[in-house]
């Protein structure tokens, strides 16, 4: 799979949310982190273009799958990291000394802590990802997800995307919140 493959992935029809301008706004994250080896960088890189290449809202294997995937198509040397970063994206859960770990879920995780107007389209993008689910139903599963997200002690695992970022989602997160309920 080469990157016209996953450009194709990314803008499939269905894509609201985790489609190519997730992808670039991931990189463009990426981009503005600081003290990483060129190595970590092209690691995370990497992580960022695979971890959603298999997307289907009806699915809950989607990371594993999307994991498997890149362990096949990225260079020998780092495709088991970038298939354990990806796999990661499941919960957004890392251990307190995975440091690329954290900065992966944090730049997943980023969208939360946009101004308000970015993540209300964010929210009506995934709205339309779940279509298929009905109003009640979705409303409860995603009030169950986002309150998650509001009880972390840390949102972003990274000290840096959490000073940036923790303030912004967690309004966010409660005007959703509130409007789901």
């Amino acid at each position: 799979m080469n990157r016209e493959e996953l450009i194709a992935a990314y803008t499939a029809p269905g894509r609201h949310y985790h489609n190519l301008a997730h992808i670039e706004d991931g990189l463009a994250a990426l981009a503005r982190v600081e003290n990483l080896s060129a190595h970590e960088r092209e690691i995370l890189s990497e992580a960022i273009w695979w971890h959603d290449v298999v997307y289907d809202a009806t699915r809950s294997d989607n990371e594993e799958l999307s994991a498997q995937l890149a362990e096949q198509h990225v260079r020998a040397d780092i495709s088991q990291e970038v298939g354990r970063l990806i796999r990661l994206t499941k919960t957004h859960a890392v251990q307190s000394d995975d440091h690329l770990g954290a900065i992966l879920i944090s730049i997943d995780l980023s969208i939360l802590g946009a101004e308000p107007a970015r993540y209300d389209a964010y929210a009506a993008a995934i709205r339309q990802e779940f279509i298929h689910v009905p109003e009640h139903d979705y409303r409860a599963g995603r009030a169950k997800v986002l309150g998650q997200f509001a009880a972390r002690q840390v949102i972003f695992p990274d000290a840096a995307f959490a000073a940036r970022y923790d303030g912004q989602a967690r309004e966010n997160l409660a005007r959703e919140l509130a409007a789901l309920r």
